[in-house]
């Protein structure tokens, strides 16, 4: 294909990935306020006790989803800061594949398992630095703080 005709297709999926991660990400914020705004809705007709009845569910899911997201988002943050780290590191990369291809030769879960071993491995480094970067941090604030 054309670099043009490349290039153009990468702006545009870059367009709609902004704006559906954003407004995704601003429907969350909000959730809490449609469950308000439909909660305090007027009316006896069926279809404002259904609209009252699903802002009472929004306003109860909605504390619920914020702490999921956020225990999701670290697990997430871990991860992939492991795995950053892990790709930087030659030696831990390459036996991390190793033991990959040692997990694939087990009958049945061998590929699940070799398939998984970068992702846990990178979650485990990530929660290592994670620690090790709290462990520096609390430690600089108490020196600071003496």
């Amino acid at each position: 294909m054309p670099f043009i005709t490349k290039a153009l297709v990468l702006v545009a999926i870059a367009l709609f990935m902004t704006v559906g991660v954003y407004g995704l990400v601003a429907a969350i914020v909000k959730l809490d306020d449609m469950g308000a705004y439909l909660l305090g809705l007027e009316g006896d007709a069926q279809w404002r006790r259904l609209q009252r009845w699903f802002g009472d569910r929004l306003l109860s899911f909605a504390p619920w989803l914020m702490k999921a997201l956020g225990i999701v988002g670290t697990v997430a943050m871990f991860m992939v800061g492991g795995g950053i780290l892990l790709h930087g590191v030659h030696a831990a990369e390459e036996a991390v594949a190793a033991a990959a291809a040692q997990w694939a030769g087990i009958a049945g879960v061998g590929p699940l398992l070799s398939a998984l071993t970068p992702t846990l491995a990178g979650a485990a480094l990530g929660v290592v630095a994670g620690a090790v970067a709290v462990g520096v941090v609390g430690g600089v604030q108490r020196l600071r703080g003496a």
